[in-house]
């Protein structure tokens, strides 16, 4: 496969949501774990809306067999439109008509479980020689830090690719992409002018590994959730061998970028995220998700709080 460099503008994004969910059985052996509630909105809408707020104007779901209803979410419902506006319930007819608000959105799905990397690949042909942006769902990001918008000026301003990079304990470090880094002063790449960067958020990406062992563990900033991606990526997807587990890791499609020169697409820059960041496809990080933002929800929060208050621990 040939990959041209596309434009610098990046648009389109992919959110891959073919998982099993197999952390929340029983609950989803028949609802996606990407439908699970954060109060009354599904995580994956508050994702959409990440990535409509961020300028990406063209989303393409990577989904599995039984994901309809994440389709179906961002689609009409015109029998229950209509009840609503009769019954003058505007509000909530105004919540489900939400998705007008976001970004364009497809869906291809991705067959067979070959992992991430493969996932990722099967948005190809949809995004081309365009560099774009990969979300996963099970990273909910508060909006209190735009990281992904910080992440796609970073891309824009200097090229190549861009990952979100979180700061881990070793023993955290063992469950996602460590990484060597290298810190890049602002100045040096005119990043000062890029909104909400400061010194420390950004680094060069020397290596990285897929889940080490801890005494492989690289340093205290790991790869999650958040990827801006030149289309050289598919180029290394398309031969990448399977990694860790027997699937084709994303990340190690990161490590053949490190070492493809900069005129080629390659090179990868990590920005630090500052603001909070939920692992929603964990339980514990499920409910944690949703206590903050129940907490934050301008018509219960104040009552949630005085419920929790008044809890005898």
């Amino acid at each position: 496969m040939a990959i041209t460099l596309g434009s610098e503008s990046v648009r389109k994004g992919v959110i891959p949501a073919a998982g099993r969910g197999t952390r929340f059985l029983p609950m989803t052996k028949a609802v996606p774990k990407e439908m699970l509630p954060i109060v009354d909105r599904p995580a994956i809408e508050l994702v959409v809306e990440e990535a409509t707020k961020a300028g990406l104007d063209d989303l393409l779901f990577i989904t599995a067999t039984n994901k309809q209803m994440i389709e179906d979410h961002f689609d009409a419902a015109p029998e229950l439109e209509l009840a609503l506006r009769s019954g003058n319930k505007l509000e909530l007819l105004e919540s489900i008509e939400r998705y007008k608000q976001y970004s364009r959105v497809h869906s291809v799905r991705q067959g067979h479980p070959h992992g991430l990397g493969h996932a990722v690949f099967q948005a190809y042909r949809h995004v081309g020689d365009n560099p774009f942006a990969v979300l996963l769902p099970d990273d909910l990001m508060h909006p209190e830090d735009p990281v992904l918008e910080k992440m796609i000026a970073v891309r824009e301003q200097i090229g190549g690719s861009v990952v979100a990079l979180l700061e881990v304990t070793p023993e955290q470090a063992t469950a996602y992409g460590s990484a060597a880094v290298t810190n890049i002063p602002l100045a040096t790449n005119g990043l000062e002018g890029v909104a909400g960067l400061q010194e420390g958020d950004v680094f060069r990406l020397d290596r990285i590994v897929e889940k080490p062992p801890i005494e492989e563990v690289l340093s205290k900033y790991a790869s999650v959730g958040r990827f801006v991606l030149d289309p050289k990526v598919f180029e290394i997807l398309e031969t990448l061998p399977p990694g860790r587990g027997g699937e084709i890791q994303l990340t190690d499609s990161f490590q053949t970028l490190i070492e493809t020169p900069e005129e080629q697409g390659g090179g990868v820059t990590g920005v630090v995220i500052r603001g909070r960041r939920f692992d929603t496809g964990d339980k514990l990080g499920y409910l944690q998700a949703v206590v903050e933002m129940g907490l934050e929800d301008p018509a219960l929060g104040e009552k949630f709080r005085e419920f929790l208050t008044g809890l005898s621990l």
